[in-house]
């Protein structure tokens, strides 16, 4: 008997490890993908207790953003310089004090981007960021 309940625990050990075996191999970790791609948020009020919504804007093809293709172009207008968007002079903003901060933290064309600023309201953020934090509430 001692056999036969050997036999069987061998038997049993080799089909767990063919079944261990025969499992699909895991996918190799993914490396981050170079390119343009930015995570944007906003906002509203202190950013201690504000509202703050956000998204991912990649532009290789331009996609994760309601305005993607607008605020690509305008990005990559600016060579990926926010501050350096060109503003809407069109645009009168009223002199209400609503405080809202837009940040975005990525890559663009290899340097990484860090920017952070609040403006006096969501008018003049608009006005002077373009499409990129046109983000819906």
């Amino acid at each position: 008997m001692t056999t036969t309940m050997q036999a069987v625990r061998v038997g049993l050990l080799a089909a767990v490890a063919l079944t261990m075996g025969a499992s699909p191999a895991q996918p190799a970790p993914q490396e981050a993908v170079p390119g343009n791609r930015l995570y944007l948020s906003v906002t509203r009020g202190d950013a201690r207790a504000g509202h703050t919504r956000g998204t991912e804007l990649i532009c290789d093809p331009p996609q994760g953003h309601a305005h993607a293709a607008e605020a690509c172009q305008e990005l990559d207008a600016a060579k990926g310089d926010i501050s350096r968007i060109r503003s809407k002079a069109d645009v009168f903003c009223s002199l209400i004090y609503a405080p809202i901060t837009a940040s975005a933290r990525g890559e663009w064309n290899g340097r990484p981007i860090d920017y952070t600023h609040t403006f006096s309201n969501s008018c003049v953020m608009e006005a002077e960021t373009g499409a990129v934090f046109d983000l819906p509430e």
